[in-house]
C-alpha cells in the first residue's frame, strides 16, 4: 500500500522541481538591465496597468466560482467545490507569476536589444518560459495534491485503494472545471482588452493621424502593450492550463471507469516527463550568425519533443509489462498526438508567414478589400491540413490504446506544454520592448532588433495558438467520451459508446451545439467592437482637446484609455463566459443526455475548424502588415500599408479574442456536462415528468 501511494512523490518531486526553475528563472530575468528612467517609467505604466486590470478580473471571477462552488455543494458531492476552487486558484496563480515576470522583462529586453539581438532573446525567451513552466508545473502539482488530499481524506487502506483512487477521479474533475472556468473569463476578457486597445489605436494613430505604432503621442500605446500582456500572457497560459489538465483528467476518468488503476497513474508519469523535456529544451534556445531568433525557438520545440517521444517510450514500455500490444499501444497514442500537435503548430507556421503572408500583401496593392478577401483565403485553406492531423491522430490514437488512447494523444500533443507556452509568451514581450524602444526614442538599430523579435513572436505565438487549438479537439473529445461513459449511453459489441444521430433530439442537438460556436465568435467579436468604439472615440478627442500633442509638447492622458478599455472588457466578458455554463445544462436538461450528446459533438466538429481559421487568418493579417512595414511594397504610410493595417485590424480580434475563445468554450461545455451530469439527467426527469 505505501508503495502505491508513494507514486504520487514522482509528479510532485517534478512538479517543485519546474517551479524551482520557475524562480531560477525569473531571477536571471530580473538580474538584467531594465534601461534608463524612461523606460523604467514606461515599463511601471504597463505593468500597473496589466496588474490592476487582472486584479479586477480574478475579482470578478472570484464571485463566479464562488457561485458555481455553493450550487455543487448543495447539488453534487460535498468534497467537489474544494476541488472546482483549486482547479480556479492554480490558474490564477499560474497567471499572475507569469504576468508579473512579463511586464517587468519588457524594459528590460529593450535594453538588451541595444546590445545584440541574442542579448535581447537570453531576456525575452526566459520571461517567456516563466509563464510556460509556471503552466505546466503548478498543473501537475495542483493535480497531484488533489490526489493525495483526497486519498487521504477517504482514509488509505490497502483494501479499498482502487476504490477510493476511482472515487477520488470523479471528484478531482471539478479541478478541471475551475480551470475552465478562469480560462475562459481570463480568454476572453483579455482578449476585449487586448484588441480593443490594439484597434483603437491603430485606427486613430496609423491611419487616421499618420503617425507611427507605439509613438508616445497616441494616448492608446499604454494600453495597447497593456493589453499584450492581460491578453497574449495571462490569457493564454489560463487556456493551456485548463488544457493541460482537462487533458491528464479526462483520462483519468476514463482509465477509472474501466478499473484501470496503471491508466490513471500513467498519465501523471508521462506528463512528468514532458515538464522535464521542457526544461530540457530551453538550453537549445540560442541565436548565432547561422541560427535566427525564429529557427532558436524552433530548436528548442523540437528539442523537447525529442526527449520527450524517448522518455515516453521508456516510461510505456517500463510501465505496461504484459503484452506488446499494451506497452506500445500507449506510446503510439502518445506519439500520435504530439505529431498531430506539431503537424497543426507549424501549418499554423506556414500560414501565418513567408509566401503565404507576401502574397496578401500583393494583394493589398488593389486596395482593402483585396487584403481582407486574400486573408480569409488564406484562413480557410489552413484548417485542410490541421484538421487532417487532428483526425489521423484520433483514429491512429484509438487504434493504439481504444478511447483511453484519444485522451493520451491530448496528452502527448500537451505534454511539452511549458515550452509551447513559452515560444508563445516570448511574443508579446518581445512586442512590448518593441513599444518602448520606439515611446522612449532607442533608436533605429535597437527598434528593428525589437521589431524582428516581435515579427517571430507573432508567428511563434500562431504554433502556440495552433497546440491551443489542436489539443482543445482532442481534449474536448476524451472530455466527451468520459461524459458518454458516464451518462450510460448505448455500447456496441466493440465497447465503443454510440449515438444514434438519425434521432430527431440527437439531430437537435447537433444543429444547435455547430450554432453555438459562431453565436460565440460573434459575441466576442462584436464585444471588441464595442469597447474599440470607445477607445477611438477617446483618442480622437484627445487629439482634438489637448493642446500641443500632435506637436509632441504635450503628454496624452494614457491612463484614460486604460480605464475605458478595462471597464469594456470586464463587462464584455460576462455574458459569453455565464452561457458557457448555463446552455449546456439547459440542452441535456430539456432534450436529454444523448441530445447533449449530440450538441458537444457539433460544437466539437465545427468550433475546431472555425478557431484555427480566425487564428491564422489573423496571424497572417498582421504579418502582411509588418512584411509591408519592413520597407516593402512601399513601406510605411503608403496606400498599400494603409490596407494592410485596415486588414489587420479586422484580424486582431479574430487572432486574439474569438479564435482563442472557441478552444475554451469547447472543452468548459465538455466539463460542464460531465460535472453537473447528475443535475442535467434530474432536470430531465422533470421535463419528461412534465410533457
Amino acid at each position: 500500500m505505501a508503495e502505491t501511494v508513494s507514486f504520487f512523490y514522482i509528479p510532485l518531486a517534478c512538479g517543485i522541481l519546474g517551479l524551482i526553475t520557475v524562480a531560477a528563472l525569473a531571477v536571471h530575468v530580473l538580474k538584467a538591465s531594465p534601461g534608463k528612467s524612461k523606460m523604467i517609467e514606461i515599463s511601471h505604466l504597463i505593468q500597473d496597468g496589466a496588474m490592476a486590470f487582472l486584479t479586477r478580473e480574478y475579482r470578478q471571477i472570484g464571485v463566479f466560482v464562488l457561485i458555481v462552488a455553493v450550487i455543487m455543494f448543495f447539488t453534487l458531492n460535498k468534497m467537489m467545490p474544494i476541488a472546482f476552487i483549486s482547479g480556479a486558484l492554480f490558474s490564477i496563480l499560474a497567471g499572475f507569476i507569469g504576468m508579473s515576470i512579463a511586464t517587468r522583462a519588457n524594459s528590460r529586453t529593450a535594453q538588451a536589444a541595444s546590445v545584440g539581438l541574442n542579448e535581447a532573446l537570453n531576456v525575452a525567451f526566459p520571461a517567456g518560459m516563466v509563464m510556460g513552466l509556471s503552466v505546466a508545473s503548478l498543473g501537475l502539482l495542483g493535480l497531484t495534491l488533489m490526489y493525495m488530499f483526497f486519498m487521504w481524506r477517504l482514509g488509505l487502506s490497502s483494501s479499498d485503494f482502487a476504490m477510493n483512487l476511482k472515487a477520488v477521479t470523479n471528484i478531482v474533475v471539478g479541478f478541471s472545471m475551475g480551470a475552465s472556468s478562469v480560462a475562459l473569463f481570463a480568454r476572453v476578457g483579455g482578449g476585449i482588452y487586448t484588441k480593443a486597445a490594439d484597434v483603437g489605436a491603430d485606427l486613430v494613430g496609423k491611419i487616421e493621424a499618420g503617425i507611427p505604432e507605439d509613438d508616445p503621442r497616441n494616448p492608446a500605446v499604454i494600453a495597447d502593450n497593456v493589453g499584450d500582456n492581460v491578453g497574449d500572457v495571462a490569457g493564454m497560459g489560463a487556456d493551456l492550463y485548463e488544457s493541460y489538465v482537462g487533458a491528464i483528467i479526462s483520462a483519468c476518468v476514463i482509465a477509472a471507469a474501466a478499473s484501470d488503476i496503471k491508466g490513471i497513474f500513467l498519465p501523471f508519469l508521462i506528463i512528468s516527463w514532458g515538464l522535464l523535456s521542457s526544461i530540457i529544451g530551453k538550453f537549445f534556445v540560442k541565436t548565432s550568425e547561422k541560427v535566427n531568433a525564429q529557427m532558436a525557438l524552433r530548436n528548442g520545440l523540437l528539442s523537447a519533443s525529442v526527449f520527450f517521444v524517448l522518455g515516453a517510450l521508456a516510461i510505456t514500455v517500463l510501465w505496461y509489462d504484459n503484452t506488446a500490444i499494451a506497452r506500445f499501444g500507449p506510446f503510439g497514442a502518445i506519439a500520435a498526438g504530439l505529431i498531430a500537435g506539431l503537424i497543426v503548430g507549424y501549418t499554423a507556421e506556414y500560414y501565418t508567414s513567408g509566401k503565404a503572408v507576401r502574397k496578401i500583401a500583393e494583394a493589398s496593392k488593389s486596395g482593402p478589400a483585396m487584403n481582407i478577401l486574400s486573408g480569409l483565403t488564406c484562413g480557410m485553406y489552413s484548417t485542410g491540413f490541421s484538421v487532417l492531423a487532428i483526425a489521423a491522430a484520433t483514429i491512429v490514437s484509438f487504434k493504439c490504446a481504444g478511447i483511453y488512447g484519444v485522451a493520451l494523444s491530448a496528452i502527448g500533443m500537451l505534454s511539452i506544454t511549458g515550452m509551447t507556452v513559452a515560444v508563445d509568451a516570448y511574443g508579446p514581450i518581445a512586442d512590448n520592448a518593441a513599444g518602448i524602444a520606439e515611446m522612449a526614442d532607442m533608436g533605429q538599430e535597437v527598434r528593428k532588433r525589437a521589431e524582428n523579435l516581435d515579427a517571430v513572436g507573432n508567428t511563434t505565438a500562431a504554433i502556440g495558438k495552433g497546440f491551443a487549438i489542436g489539443s482543445a479537439a482532442l481534449t474536448a473529445l476524451a472530455l466527451f467520451t468520459a461524459y458518454a461513459q458516464s451518462a450510460g449511453l448505448s455500447m456496441d459489441a466493440a465497447g465503443m459508446f454510440i449515438i444514434n444521430i438519425l434521432d430527431a433530439k440527437v439531430v437537435g442537438g447537433l444543429f444547435i451545439g455547430s450554432m453555438i460556436t459562431f453565436i460565440f465568435a460573434a459575441a466576442t467579436t462584436a464585444a471588441v467592437n464595442k469597447s474599440a468604439a470607445s477607445v477611438v472615440e477617446e483618442v480622437r478627442r484627445q487629439f482634438r482637446e489637448i493642446p500641443g500633442l500632435m506637436e509632441g509638447k504635450a503628454l496624452p492622458d494614457s491612463a484614460r484609455c486604460v480605464s475605458i478599455t478595462t471597464d469594456g472588457a470586464l463587462a464584455q466578458m460576462r455574458v459569453p463566459g455565464i452561457a458557457a455554463v448555463i446552455v449546456p445544462i439547459l440542452v441535456g436538461g430539456l432534450l436529454g443526455t444523448e441530445a447533449l450528446g449530440g450538441f458537444l459533438a457539433g460544437s466539437l466538429v465545427t468550433g475546431v475548424p472555425l478557431a484555427l481559421f480566425l487564428a491564422n487568418a489573423g496571424g497572417a493579417w498582421d504579418n502582411a502588415k509588418k512584411y509591408v512595414e519592413e520597407g516593402n511594397l512601399g513601406g510605411k504610410g503608403s496606400e498599400v500599408h494603409k490596407a494592410t493595417v485596415i486588414g489587420d485590424t479586422v484580424g486582431d480580434p479574430c487572432k486574439d479574442t474569438s479564435g482563442p475563445s472557441i478552444n475554451i468554450l469547447l472543452k468548459l461545455m465538455s466539463i460542464v456536462a460531465l460535472v453537473f451530469l447528475p443535475v442535467i439527467v434530474a432536470l430531465n426527469n422533470i421535463v419528461l415528468d412534465l410533457f
